[in-house]
């Protein structure tokens, strides 16, 4: 997911969609842990969309806090 298909989004599907990587992230380390991953490098692919979508949540937050 890219940084400007995050911003097109509202909070309420922001938070959604931040929620559901979270849980997927969970079950991702759950399945590391009994040995059942198929794909390990997804793990690093959800990381990196957490983390950009904190990025835009802190980003329209500073615009909002400068106006």
């Amino acid at each position: 997911m890219k940084a400007s298909e995050i911003k097109a989004l509202s909070p309420e599907q922001r938070s959604k969609r931040l929620a559901e990587l979270k849980e997927e992230l969970f079950n991702l380390h759950f399945q590391q842990a009994i040995n059942q991953l198929d794909n390990p490098m997804r793990i690093k692919a959800v990381k990196k969309d957490i983390a950009r979508i904190k990025t835009v949540e802190r980003e329209i937050e500073l615009e909002k806090a400068n106006s």
